[in-house]
């Protein structure tokens, strides 16, 4: 009580104001994101497969997304071409304001949204996540692009999402061991062999069940390679959290 009356006077002294719209915070607001911008969020419904997790918005933010998931076949898709996870998850579609929040957070380095960020990755989802999560690994970041940006957007992501799932993070567990051009500038065939071999996972990783955070799922190239390091470390299974992902991603 007495930290949302400090807040309050703090509001009326200094006003704080959305990063993306610079509407005055106010009623329903998830510092720094004010409530319209939080609710303009296209949250995704229930996984209609239990692997690669694809699913379809939702009108609201009010739907079947906090029912559990029953076990049941995986997509087409996933039987096909099985990833090297055992499930993936995502809580919006990357798309409209949270794709200016995800673009203000990771390049006009916004950190406080790694605040919401991570709470909607963790509140939207934690129905559908497999149980008896050890710890949460942060996908890397190149380390040139970490010096030039400041921080590892997925690591802030993670200690969030740890935090709100009681589990540590764990960001040493997976290392990049090769720089790698960036993803965006590569078409979805290029992507795989771009990040192949990339990564390395600590011993620490063995007989145990972690999830992969990081803030979108594209074509799941580079969450896919992660998978495989920790695999190769001994990990026991292999779960992926991100904040938002693409409409119809290949996975």
């Amino acid at each position: 009580m007495l930290a949302g009356f400090t807040q309050a006077a703090l509001d009326l002294v200094f006003p704080a104001l959305c990063p993306l719209c610079q509407a005055t915070l106010g009623a329903e607001r998830r510092d720094p994101l004010c409530g319209p911008c939080w609710q303009a969020i296209t949250r995704l419904g229930r996984p209609r497969c239990h692997v690669c997790g694809a699913a379809p918005p939702l009108a609201s933010i009010v739907g079947d997304a906090s029912e559990p998931l029953s076990p049941g076949r995986p997509c087409t898709a996933c039987r096909a071409d099985p990833p090297p996870y055992d499930y993936a998850r995502s809580a919006a579609i990357f798309e409209g304001t949270l794709r200016e929040a995800l673009h203000a957070f990771k390049f006009s380095g916004k950190r406080a949204l790694a605040r919401p960020l991570g709470d909607l990755a963790a509140e939207h989802c934690v129905a559908t996540l497999a149980e008896e999560i050890e710890a949460v690994v942060p996908v890397p970041l190149a380390r040139e692009r970490e010096r030039e940006r400041g921080f590892n957007q997925a690591e802030l992501l993670a200690q969030r999402v740890a935090q709100r799932l009681g589990v540590p993070a764990r960001p040493r567990w997976l290392a990049r061991v090769r720089t790698t051009r960036p993803q965006s500038d590569l078409a979805a065939s290029e992507r795989r062999a771009n990040v192949r071999g990339a990564f390395r996972a600590s011993p620490e990783v063995s007989g145990r069940h972690v999830l992969v955070v990081d803030d979108v799922l594209t074509t799941g190239a580079t969450l896919g390679e992660c998978a495989r390091a920790l695999r190769g470390g001994g990990a026991r299974r292999v779960g992926v959290l991100t904040v938002a992902r693409v409409p119809h991603p290949a996975v």
